[in-house]
């Protein structure tokens, strides 16, 4: 029986639907609105003046007044807002800062503002009610939801609040979903992340779970815990059980053993929330691409790829982008940043609607040889591995080996396997025949012998789980890098005896 918060709910999802159809009639409007409000919001700011935002009428004036810019270009007005100073980079004061481990600055503290903050929630929500619109499975709202994150308590920087992005969100869960809400603020708040995992099987084992939220080797990691206690599947101890929201890495590499600890199939969204602004996500349950967000408080530009480390790169903006090239995502938004790097690639599966796939980070690749080899190759050779063998996979990361003590170099992957393929040879092959078919330059450099083909490591059980825990980034939002073109993580591995002898 359908009950009232349900009928409510089926009718809101129609109109936001016909709302996004509507906003797909002319993206071009409202990439030129929020530009324009943007700049004229900001023109009396200290990086607006410093950069002469009165006198930007059009792009091409925005992009000769404005460079592209990463986070220590902000660095110093970010530090001028923590001292105190108001009117920096948004008028006023920044409502929050999301706090972030950047993987050369350090810490960074992105400003969320009164006028940015809406978004992030609005975009959540549409994507529940577009879900609920195509599935027409509203019966998601009779039951609990869970989203594995950060903790809500938040610290103060300079008199902002501040903290990570999913625990600034939970302040903001609507009152109609706060009866659904799990766990509790005590449970939530808990910093050790193995602790917190217990706790939230103490809260959530015999209630009527239906959504699942988070990142996916952090939701496996609580999945397993449920069914080593209770040993039962996934979808045993929750009958109900029906939506996953993946969010921060992607979902494929995990997919096989996310089914097994399931046991039955549930529906799966994904999304791209960033803490500059909700860029995209899901709406539509049977694709696996995502819908951009062109209408929340965003201006984009995008760099090809391959031309952001060069002097004068080419800056484009929505109406110029091309399907299947790899573009580096900059955003101006109405949180105050400019031509800002956020540092990730994103691939254009369609531009009516306007529909992506994020393929990596800007400084994730390996290029050691000129191969320059993406997070998205890694992913789809290593699903395709699982997929050919009977191995299982909790994590994996690559680097590559320059000087080997013998032989040719390679590019080796750190595995740590549930379970290891019955012919760890065969595993390697599957890898290293996709990644020369997806990457031209690799498979050149195999064929012309200067690198010999990959090379598998497992590492000990636990081995990511302890080097995330040694930079103090274990558990909540905080993602293993996929790869890198230097040995720091395999360096880790090394020195604390990760690598067993006889795996």
């Amino acid at each position: 029986m359908t009950g009232l918060k349900e009928t409510i709910a089926r009718i809101w999802a129609s109109r936001t639907a016909a709302v996004y159809r509507r906003l797909d009639r002319n993206p071009g409007f409202y990439q030129q609105y929020w530009f324009k409000k943007i700049i004229r919001r900001a023109k009396n700011t200290a990086f607006g003046r410093d950069h002469g935002f009165k006198y930007i009428e059009s792009y091409e004036d925005f992009k000769k007044n404005v460079p592209l810019a990463d986070y220590e270009a902000f660095r110093p007005y970010i530090e001028r807002i923590i001292q105190g100073e108001k009117n920096v980079l948004w008028p006023g004061r920044p409502l929050y800062f999301a706090k972030t481990s950047g993987t050369t600055s350090g810490t960074k503290y992105i400003p969320i503002s009164k006028a940015s903050i809406p978004f992030h929630i609005s975009a959540a929500r549409d994507m529940l009610l577009l879900y609920i619109y195509r599935s027409g499975n509203s019966a998601i709202l009779r039951g609990k939801m869970i989203f594995l994150q950060g903790s809500p308590k938040l610290d103060n920087a300079g008199g902002i609040p501040t903290g990570r992005l999913s625990g600034i969100a939970a302040h903001y869960v609507p009152g109609y979903l706060q009866s659904n809400r799990l766990p509790g603020w005590e449970t939530n708040i808990i910093e050790d992340w193995d602790t917190k995992v217990e706790k939230i099987i103490d809260e959530t084992v015999g209630q009527p779970m239906t959504v699942f939220s988070g990142i996916p080797s952090w939701i496996i990691h609580y999945f397993e815990r449920v069914t080593e206690r209770t040993g039962k599947t996934v979808g045993e101890v929750f009958p109900e059980f029906s939506l996953f929201i993946s969010g921060g890495t992607a979902f494929e590499p995990y997919r096989a053993k996310f089914e097994k600890l399931v046991g039955r199939s549930v529906d799966l969204l994904e999304t791209y929330p960033a803490s500059e602004g909700f860029i995209a996500f899901s709406d539509d349950y049977q694709r696996r691409d995502l819908r951009l967000l062109f209408n929340h408080g965003i201006f984009y530009e995008f760099v090809p790829s391959e031309q952001v480390f060069q002097h004068n790169p080419e800056r484009l903006t929505l109406d110029q982008v091309e399907t299947g090239r790899d573009y580096a995502v900059v955003l101006t938004t109405n949180a105050g940043l400019f031509a800002y790097l956020i540092g990730d690639t994103v691939r254009f599966t369609s531009t009516n609607p306007y529909r992506l796939e994020v393929t990596g980070r800007v400084k994730h690749f390996i290029s050691a040889f000129g191969e320059h080899v993406i997070a998205k190759e890694i992913e789809t050779a290593m699903t395709e591995a699982l997929a050919g063998s009977d191995a299982e996979v909790a994590e994996f990361s690559v680097a590559p080996q320059v000087t080997p003590a013998s032989g040719l170099p390679y590019h080796e992957w750190f595995v740590e396997f549930r379970r290891m393929p019955s012919s760890i040879e065969k595993f390697a092959g599957i890898i290293d025949e996709s990644m020369q078919k997806q990457n031209i330059y690799y498979r050149d450099l195999i064929k012309g012998k200067i690198l010999r083909p990959a090379v598998i490591t497992p590492v000990k059980k636990g081995a990511f789980n302890r080097y995330m825990a040694s930079v103090g980034r274990l558990g909540g939002q905080n993602k293993i890098p996929r790869l890198k073109n230097d040995r720091e993580l395999a360096d880790f591995f090394e020195k604390n005896n990760e690598i067993p002898i006889n795996p």
